[in-house]
C-alpha cells in the first residue's frame, strides 16, 4: 500500500491545484501504475477546494475508471471533504456512463 499524506496550508485548508498535480503525477499514478492500493491521508487537511482535489484524482479517474476507487483510499476526511470528494468523482465518472437507451416513444 501506498501512502500518501495531504499536507495542509494555514487552518487546515488546501487549495494549491499545482501541488495536487505533483502529488498526482509523481506518487498516485506511478503507485496505481503498478498495482498498488494508495491511501490518501487527509488527516492534515479539514477542507480542501474542488480544484485541488480535481487535481489531485481526476486524472486517475479518466484513466481507470471506476474500478480505481476499489484501490483509492481516503483516509481520515472531514465531512466537508468528503463532500468536495464524492462531488468531484461524480462529475469525472460522469463522462464515462452510457444512457441506456429507452427502446423508443
Amino acid at each position: 500500500m501506498k501512502i500518501v499524506r495531504i499536507p495542509s496550508e494555514t487552518g487546515g485548508f488546501q487549495e494549491d491545484k499545482d501541488l495536487g498535480k505533483v502529488i498526482r503525477t509523481e506518487q498516485i499514478l506511478p503507485a496505481l501504475a503498478a498495482g498498488e492500493v494508495v491511501r490518501l491521508d487527509f488527516s492534515k487537511v479539514s477542507y480542501a477546494t474542488q480544484s485541488f482535489v480535481h487535481a489531485l484524482i481526476g486524472e486517475a479517474l479518466k484513466i481507470h475508471g471506476e474500478a480505481v476507487l476499489e484501490r483509492l483510499e481516503f483516509h481520515k476526511c472531514s465531512e466537508q471533504l468528503q463532500t468536495v470528494i464524492e462531488l468531484v468523482v461524480g462529475y469525472s465518472l460522469g463522462g464515462f456512463s452510457v444512457p441506456e437507451s429507452s427502446g423508443g416513444a
